[in-house]
């Protein structure tokens, strides 16, 4: 019976590899060596998907004669960077920033609370008609909000909340079928045992709710909370449809408040300030990311 090769490395912590029988090199189990090839192609689709970006950041360092002129210039020189201060002192951008981020902020806590609530009376609560329940939850986020929209604001106007906030509170202590579908998967992979011992403790359900499950869920909440923040902050036909220009968000405002006496826009100032607008997202992004793909990760536990 042929014994098995060993061939020899001169670096003790490569093992050495090892081939069966048949002279069939074996790799030994651990990191895997990077391919040029998918390297090379994802360093491709990186800077195909950076490119807009660049794009923007070079008109938002254009002049007015440089942004006009017949030829593209690649380096503005010298680069016009009081682009930044006249997208303030042109639009009130800060109050808009502001209305865009109270907006954000407690549809975002709402959501993120009541989707929570929901979730947890879906995974760990028993009655009659919940699994039905729980298919029309799914048949939900099939609908478009699109669709919706036009009844929504027709209801709204009727009962005279049009032009206020109060219908993205509505909207948060509704909740939100996917967020609610998350939710629901994530607790329904803990273990019985915590419910059953806080029970033994005295805990009601919703003590249950607050005390143990809601602190162990800590990267679905970030995941949620992302989600509807993000959803609330790059939203433009709802608040155009339901608000005053007064009271509008900032992604609005972007859109139709950045123009020049004739009624152009002013293409220079809206690259600038939608670069700080999309500053904030990459900063909630940064700080959250890892929670962020946890909460995905661990949604499809059960």
């Amino acid at each position: 019976m042929p014994e098995t090769l060993t061939i020899p490395s001169a670096d003790p912590a490569a093992t050495a590899e090892t081939t069966t029988t048949s002279g069939v090199p074996r790799r030994p189990h651990g990191k895997r060596r990077a391919r040029p090839g998918v390297f090379l192609a994802l360093t491709i689709i990186s800077i195909v998907l950076l490119l807009p970006f660049l794009l923007l950041v070079i008109t938002s360092l254009k002049s007015g004669d440089q942004l006009s002129s017949a030829d593209f210039v690649w380096f503005p020189v010298p680069a016009a960077v009081e682009n930044f201060v006249s997208v303030f002192t042109e639009e009130p951008f800060a109050v808009y920033a502001l209305n865009s981020v109270f907006l954000a902020t407690i549809s975002g806590v709402l959501s993120t609370f009541f989707s929570a609530l929901v979730g947890y009376g879906f995974a760990r609560l028993r009655g009659p008609g919940k699994k039905f329940m729980f298919g029309v939850l799914i048949s939900m986020m099939l609908v478009p909000g699109i669709v919706t929209l036009i009844p929504t604001y027709l209801l709204f106007s009727q009962i005279g909340l049009v032009g206020t906030y109060w219908p993205w509170v509505l909207w948060g202590i509704s909740g939100s079928p996917f967020m609610i579908f998350l939710y629901r998967q994530f607790f329904a992979g803990l273990p019985r045992e915590l419910e059953e011992a806080a029970t033994l403790d005295g805990c009601s359900r919703f003590g249950t709710f607050m005390r143990i499950f809601l602190p162990v869920s800590k990267p679905i909440i970030v995941t949620v909370f992302v989600l509807s923040f993000t959803g609330v902050w790059g939203d433009f036909i709802t608040p155009n449809l339901m608000l005053n220009y007064d009271n509008t968000t900032l992604a609005v405002a972007l859109a139709s408040g950045y123009v020049n006496d004739q009624g152009f826009p002013l293409n220079n100032l809206i690259a600038a300030a939608s670069i700080l607008y999309v500053v904030p997202m990459i900063v909630v992004f940064l700080f959250a990311q890892r929670s962020y793909v946890a909460g995905f990760a661990t949604a499809g536990i059960k």
